[in-house]
């Protein structure tokens, strides 16, 4: 027997009828038709606290009953929150109580006096519909559970990637696709005495006075070694191990080396630039200081 025929006939059924006969009936033909989980109760008042607490894959429900009627059940298993599928197959001797059923959220219907027939068709159609229903439901749960540990673990990678960038350099640094930097971390306006960006952007250094700031044009920096730079970025093309240089005001020059690589989103869209820079140690005197 196939997988799923198996679960169909090992599947939670509950029989919901006022008239003993009728349900004496439906238990007889569901155990001869291979059924092995058939419940029943006369009670419709029951129904919600018995589905809340088995499950049910499949409820055959009685429309026509004193106290509660069908309809009232269904408003009240709808109710729970937690089942977005209605597993109820009505039972109803009033024709014209068929749509109404449905549009109550009833997933079928039987017609009363019962063709035996079409009540097995519909019994195990209704259930085959129903399996596969939780199926899909259940491997959602995981898809979704299987996403979020996946996320987690790619955060974690990351986390453990920038913290050997860190290690491993003096700074660590992104920027979006205008060049403008949205991650930093290291000592990089100290280091360099200036915002980074005007190594591949504006020539800027900023400078504090009082509470207020001011942009004055870059000295000190190879201007050759940044247009270089700019070419490689304008290109969108990976750098590693560029040195750059910059003269101090006190004849000595520091060696910088940088890395970095571009960014693309799942659309191949440029999203902008990460990487990693060092001071290569010890400062050396200048060409124009050393002539």
């Amino acid at each position: 027997m196939k997988t799923i025929e198996r679960d169909i006939f090992n599947a939670n059924i509950l029989i919901v009828d006022d008239q003993e006969a009728n349900i004496s009936l439906l238990e007889q033909l569901l155990a001869e038709t291979g059924y092995t989980s058939v419940t029943s109760t006369k009670n419709p008042e029951k129904v919600f606290e018995m589905h809340r607490t088995h499950r049910y894959d499949l409820i055959l429900l009685d429309l026509q009953m004193p106290i509660m009627d069908g309809f009232e059940v269904m408003n009240a298993l709808k109710a729970n929150h937690d089942d977005a599928y209605l597993p109820v197959l009505v039972l109803t001797a009033q024709p014209n109580h068929k749509l109404r059923a449905l549009q109550a959220g009833a997933k079928d219907f039987v017609s009363k006096p019962f063709d035996l027939v079409e009540v097995k068709t519909r019994i195990h159609n209704m259930l085959e519909v129903r399996l596969l229903y939780k199926r899909l439901e259940n491997y959602n749960k995981v898809l979704e559970q299987t996403v979020l540990e996946r996320t987690a673990e790619l955060r974690e990678s990351e986390a453990r990637y920038r913290s050997l960038t860190e290690l491993a350099s003096d700074w660590y640094w992104e920027q979006d696709e205008n060049m403008n930097f949205t991650k930093i971390s290291g000592p990089v306006s100290d280091m360099l005495g200036i915002h980074i960006g005007a190594l591949t952007g504006d020539a800027n250094i900023e400078e504090s006075n009082g509470d207020e700031s001011s942009n004055t044009q870059l000295t000190g920096w190879d201007e050759a070694e940044r247009r270089k730079l700019q070419a490689i970025i304008a290109a969108r093309q990976p750098f590693l191990d560029f040195v750059f240089h910059r003269n101090e005001t006190d004849g000595l020059q520091r060696r910088f080396q940088v890395s970095g690589e571009p960014m693309f989103d799942g659309h191949c869209r440029f999203v902008g630039y990460r990487g990693i820079g060092v001071e290569l140690i010890g400062a050396i005197h200048s060409k124009n200081e050393a002539n």
